[in-house]
């Protein structure tokens, strides 16, 4: 673990900013590339990113302030709320915030909605993917004690105390770039608009309450056994479930009507 990538004195640059913001560039990029497969224009992803950026920087970070607000936020001055670069952003809040964005932009400027969002969904794996390297340098979402061979061991200053654990964000890194495939090769045989982005929601669920179950770094459990993660991941899964019913029953009746 190596927080800091450059020291300069006056500057300090982190490995956690670096590689989300890498997550966030490559995501942009692969997924104007996949615009054109469905003949839309790479300019509008582009053009889409910087409010994506912004939506779940601010969600991801509203997120993990209110759910660690006394243990992490209440006793340190307001401004600490701000120091993104410190680490700190919870992915579901990021997503709900990109959502939320992208309905709101797609609404102002008239593009399609679910297009957008299968040609985005593939590459928010793979940007997930870059993050959680990050959260490996940063020291954070770290996995509970663990006697088998590929533990990890933290310096001794961390809470983990320098005993071996589970490499947790590796695991997610791995796992995300295998469901990056998954929904690219989907991508291209998608049977309606949504496909993608609703397979998305369910695939992603179900592996981030896995990863959840190698956790060590929850001060809470609800009902003793389920983290705030695995709570999250239910509604998740019931939602991209409903989106893939809806949707394609939406397109099965366009299509019996034309």
């Amino acid at each position: 673990m190596e927080p800091v990538a450059i020291n300069l004195g006056f500057w300090t640059i982190h490995w956690y900013g670096v590689l989300v913001a890498t997550g966030f560039l490559v995501g942009l990029w692969t997924a104007s590339r996949r615009a054109l497969l469905v003949n839309v224009s790479p300019d509008t992803i582009l053009n889409l990113g910087p409010w994506l950026i912004g939506g779940a920087i601010v969600g991801s970070r509203l997120l993990h302030v209110l759910s660690y607000w006394q243990e992490e936020y209440a006793q340190k001055p307001i401004w600490e709320i701000f120091m993104v670069h410190h680490g700190g952003l919870v992915f579901y809040g990021g997503l709900i915030g990109a959502s939320l964005t992208i309905v709101l932009y797609t609404q102002i400027h008239k593009l399609a909605l679910w297009t957008l969002a299968d040609i985005l969904a593939p590459s928010i794996a793979l940007g997930h993917a870059f993050g959680r390297l990050g959260c490996l340098m940063n020291g954070c979402c770290y996995g509970r004690a663990c006697a088998w061979p590929w533990a990890i061991h933290f310096p001794q200053g961390h809470e983990t105390f320098g005993h071996g654990v589970h490499p947790t964000q590796i695991y997610e890194s791995l796992l995300n770039l295998a469901l990056y495939a998954l929904l690219a090769w989907l991508f291209r045989r998608k049977q309606f608009a949504g496909q993608v982005f609703a397979l998305y929601l369910i695939a992603y669920a179900l592996l981030r309450s896995t990863v959840e179950h190698f956790r060590g770094d929850y001060h809470a459990h609800y009902l003793g056994v389920v983290t705030v993660g695995q709570m999250v991941s239910v509604a998740v899964l019931a939602s991209g479930l409903w989106l893939w019913w809806w949707l394609s029953a939406k397109s099965k009746s366009a299509q019996t009507k034309t």
